[in-house]
Protein backbone atom coordinates (compact mmCIF):
# COMPACT_ATOMS: atom_id res chain seq x y z
CA UNK A 1 0.00 0.00 0.00
CA UNK A 2 1.23 3.32 -0.86
CA UNK A 3 1.96 6.04 2.07
CA UNK A 4 1.32 9.53 1.90
CA UNK A 5 4.16 12.00 3.28
CA UNK A 6 2.99 15.55 4.49
CA UNK A 7 5.92 17.79 5.32
CA UNK A 8 4.02 20.54 6.77
CA UNK A 9 4.57 24.35 7.54
CA UNK A 10 7.53 24.41 4.92
CA UNK A 11 8.86 28.14 4.86
CA UNK A 12 12.11 27.96 2.55
CA UNK A 13 13.59 26.62 -0.84
CA UNK A 14 15.68 24.41 1.17
CA UNK A 15 13.27 22.58 3.47
CA UNK A 16 11.10 22.26 0.22
CA UNK A 17 13.93 20.85 -1.68
CA UNK A 18 14.62 18.37 1.04
CA UNK A 19 10.82 17.36 1.50
CA UNK A 20 10.59 16.57 -2.40
CA UNK A 21 13.69 14.76 -2.70
CA UNK A 22 12.65 12.32 0.16
CA UNK A 23 9.38 11.73 -1.59
CA UNK A 24 6.82 13.67 -0.12
CA UNK A 25 3.74 13.25 -1.69
CA UNK A 26 1.95 16.38 -0.14
CA UNK A 27 3.66 19.55 1.24
CA UNK A 28 1.93 22.05 3.34
CA UNK A 29 2.05 25.61 3.95
CA UNK A 30 0.74 27.12 6.86
CA UNK A 31 -2.14 30.20 7.06
CA UNK A 32 -2.20 30.89 10.49
CA UNK A 33 -0.87 34.31 11.73
CA UNK A 34 0.08 32.62 15.39
CA UNK A 35 1.59 30.09 13.80
CA UNK A 36 5.91 30.14 14.09
CA UNK A 37 5.42 28.08 10.24
CA UNK A 38 3.34 31.07 9.12
CA UNK A 39 3.88 31.77 5.37
CA UNK A 40 2.27 35.31 3.21
CA UNK A 41 0.29 33.41 0.43
CA UNK A 42 2.54 35.01 -2.25
CA UNK A 43 5.38 33.08 -0.74
CA UNK A 44 3.86 30.25 -0.76
CA UNK A 45 2.82 30.39 -3.96
CA UNK A 46 6.49 30.85 -4.95
CA UNK A 47 7.75 27.96 -2.89
CA UNK A 48 4.87 25.66 -4.09
CA UNK A 49 6.11 26.04 -8.07
CA UNK A 50 9.06 23.50 -7.52
CA UNK A 51 6.19 20.54 -6.29
CA UNK A 52 4.40 20.68 -9.31
CA UNK A 53 3.96 17.13 -10.88
CA UNK A 54 5.74 15.93 -7.75
CA UNK A 55 3.65 16.62 -4.58
CA UNK A 56 0.15 17.94 -3.54
CA UNK A 57 0.62 21.65 -2.25
CA UNK A 58 -1.65 21.96 0.47
CA UNK A 59 -3.25 25.28 2.17
CA UNK A 60 -3.32 25.00 5.70
CA UNK A 61 -6.37 27.48 7.61
CA UNK A 62 -7.75 27.64 10.51
CA UNK A 63 -11.24 29.13 10.36
CA UNK A 64 -10.53 31.45 7.65
CA UNK A 65 -12.60 33.77 6.08
CA UNK A 66 -13.80 33.77 2.53
CA UNK A 67 -12.03 36.82 1.71
CA UNK A 68 -8.82 35.16 3.10
CA UNK A 69 -9.35 31.51 1.62
CA UNK A 70 -9.79 33.96 -1.89
CA UNK A 71 -6.38 35.58 -1.53
CA UNK A 72 -4.68 32.23 -0.01
CA UNK A 73 -5.97 30.18 -3.36
CA UNK A 74 -5.67 32.86 -5.59
CA UNK A 75 -1.82 33.78 -4.62
CA UNK A 76 -0.81 29.74 -4.20
CA UNK A 77 -3.31 27.92 -6.43
CA UNK A 78 -3.30 25.06 -4.06
CA UNK A 79 -4.12 21.27 -4.99
CA UNK A 80 -6.21 21.00 -1.47
CA UNK A 81 -7.04 22.78 1.45
CA UNK A 82 -7.08 21.68 4.94
CA UNK A 83 -9.49 23.28 7.41
CA UNK A 84 -7.45 22.94 11.26
CA UNK A 85 -9.95 24.95 12.90
CA UNK A 86 -13.40 24.57 14.50
CA UNK A 87 -15.25 24.43 10.89
CA UNK A 88 -18.78 22.31 10.99
CA UNK A 89 -19.59 20.09 8.00
CA UNK A 90 -21.24 22.81 6.75
CA UNK A 91 -18.45 25.02 6.14
CA UNK A 92 -16.59 22.65 4.85
CA UNK A 93 -19.33 21.83 2.44
CA UNK A 94 -19.25 26.16 1.63
CA UNK A 95 -15.52 25.91 0.93
CA UNK A 96 -15.53 22.92 -1.50
CA UNK A 97 -18.15 24.12 -3.22
CA UNK A 98 -16.54 27.35 -3.30
CA UNK A 99 -13.49 26.61 -4.88
CA UNK A 100 -14.36 23.45 -6.36
CA UNK A 101 -10.86 21.73 -4.37
CA UNK A 102 -11.01 18.53 -1.85
CA UNK A 103 -10.90 19.23 1.47
CA UNK A 104 -8.68 17.76 4.61
CA UNK A 105 -11.13 18.07 7.84
CA UNK A 106 -8.40 18.20 10.85
CA UNK A 107 -9.93 16.81 13.61
CA UNK A 108 -8.02 17.03 17.05
CA UNK A 109 -7.70 13.10 19.23
CA UNK A 110 -7.08 11.86 22.64
CA UNK A 111 -9.04 8.74 22.87
CA UNK A 112 -11.12 6.67 20.63
CA UNK A 113 -14.35 8.65 21.68
CA UNK A 114 -13.14 11.57 20.03
CA UNK A 115 -13.32 9.40 16.93
CA UNK A 116 -16.83 9.97 16.90
CA UNK A 117 -16.72 13.57 15.78
CA UNK A 118 -15.31 12.44 12.53
CA UNK A 119 -19.39 11.24 11.49
CA UNK A 120 -20.35 14.09 10.46
CA UNK A 121 -18.13 14.97 7.86
CA UNK A 122 -18.15 11.57 6.59
CA UNK A 123 -18.98 12.21 2.73
CA UNK A 124 -18.47 16.12 2.79
CA UNK A 125 -14.78 15.69 3.49
CA UNK A 126 -12.28 14.43 1.18
CA UNK A 127 -9.79 13.17 4.09
CA UNK A 128 -9.09 13.55 7.30
CA UNK A 129 -6.03 14.22 9.60
CA UNK A 130 -6.01 13.14 13.31
CA UNK A 131 -3.78 15.49 15.20
CA UNK A 132 -3.17 15.56 18.96
CA UNK A 133 -5.07 17.79 21.01
CA UNK A 134 -3.18 21.04 22.09
CA UNK A 135 -1.80 21.42 25.18
CA UNK A 136 -3.83 23.55 27.68
CA UNK A 137 -3.00 27.40 26.79
CA UNK A 138 -1.63 26.81 23.39
CA UNK A 139 -3.09 29.23 20.85
CA UNK A 140 -1.74 26.76 18.12
CA UNK A 141 -4.37 23.81 16.93
CA UNK A 142 -1.57 22.07 15.64
CA UNK A 143 2.19 21.49 15.57
CA UNK A 144 2.68 20.99 18.97
CA UNK A 145 4.95 17.66 18.94
CA UNK A 146 2.41 16.14 21.08
CA UNK A 147 1.69 12.30 20.51
CA UNK A 148 -1.51 10.05 21.04
CA UNK A 149 -1.94 6.58 21.75
CA UNK A 150 -2.34 6.11 17.63
CA UNK A 151 -3.66 2.82 18.37
CA UNK A 152 -7.24 4.17 18.79
CA UNK A 153 -7.41 4.55 14.80
CA UNK A 154 -6.96 0.87 14.08
CA UNK A 155 -10.82 1.15 15.14
CA UNK A 156 -11.84 3.72 12.28
CA UNK A 157 -13.90 2.65 8.83
CA UNK A 158 -11.08 0.98 5.70
CA UNK A 159 -12.68 3.57 3.74
CA UNK A 160 -11.65 6.48 6.06
CA UNK A 161 -8.69 8.03 3.55
CA UNK A 162 -6.74 10.18 6.38
CA UNK A 163 -3.08 11.08 8.08
CA UNK A 164 -1.66 10.25 11.30
CA UNK A 165 -0.19 13.26 12.73
CA UNK A 166 0.85 14.23 16.37
CA UNK A 167 3.79 13.93 17.87
CA UNK A 168 5.68 12.58 15.08
CA UNK A 169 9.29 11.61 14.55
CA UNK A 170 12.91 9.82 13.03
CA UNK A 171 12.55 7.89 16.42
CA UNK A 172 9.16 7.11 16.82
CA UNK A 173 7.80 6.61 12.96
CA UNK A 174 8.05 3.06 13.40
CA UNK A 175 5.97 2.38 16.11
CA UNK A 176 3.25 4.86 14.45
CA UNK A 177 3.22 2.69 11.30
CA UNK A 178 3.27 -0.57 13.39
CA UNK A 179 0.35 0.50 15.87
CA UNK A 180 -1.95 2.26 13.12
CA UNK A 181 -0.86 1.55 9.99
CA UNK A 182 -2.19 4.64 8.48
CA UNK A 183 -2.92 5.08 4.95
CA UNK A 184 -0.78 9.13 5.23
CA UNK A 185 1.28 10.43 7.85
CA UNK A 186 1.29 14.24 8.50
CA UNK A 187 4.84 15.98 10.16
CA UNK A 188 5.76 19.41 11.04
CA UNK A 189 7.94 19.91 14.19
CA UNK A 190 9.71 16.30 13.99
CA UNK A 191 11.57 17.90 11.55
CA UNK A 192 12.63 21.29 12.60
CA UNK A 193 15.52 22.23 14.83
CA UNK A 194 13.20 25.03 16.49
CA UNK A 195 9.65 26.13 16.09
CA UNK A 196 9.11 26.92 12.72
CA UNK A 197 12.86 26.30 11.64
CA UNK A 198 12.63 23.29 8.97
CA UNK A 199 15.81 21.16 8.98
CA UNK A 200 16.61 19.48 5.85
CA UNK A 201 19.09 16.69 7.67
CA UNK A 202 16.26 15.94 9.87
CA UNK A 203 13.65 15.39 6.93
CA UNK A 204 16.18 13.49 5.08
CA UNK A 205 16.29 11.46 8.46
CA UNK A 206 12.33 11.06 9.25
CA UNK A 207 12.27 9.75 5.42
CA UNK A 208 15.39 7.34 6.20
CA UNK A 209 13.14 6.10 9.29
CA UNK A 210 10.19 5.37 7.26
CA UNK A 211 11.86 3.54 4.85
CA UNK A 212 13.52 1.43 7.25
CA UNK A 213 10.09 1.15 9.15
CA UNK A 214 8.69 -0.06 6.11
CA UNK A 215 11.34 -2.57 4.76
CA UNK A 216 11.40 -4.25 8.09
CA UNK A 217 7.27 -4.18 8.40
CA UNK A 218 8.07 -6.14 4.69
CA UNK A 219 10.90 -8.31 6.24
Amino acid sequence: MALDIKICGLKTDGAMAAALAGGASHVGFIFFAKSPRYVEPAEAGRLREAARGKAKAVAVTVDATDAFLDEIVAAMQPDMLQLHGSETPERVAEVKARYGLPVMKALSVSEAADLERLKPFIGIADHFLFDAKPPKGSELPGGNGVAYDWRILTGLDAGVDYMLSGGLNAANIGDALRLANPPGIDISSGVESAPGVKDPALIEQFFRAVRAARDNRAA
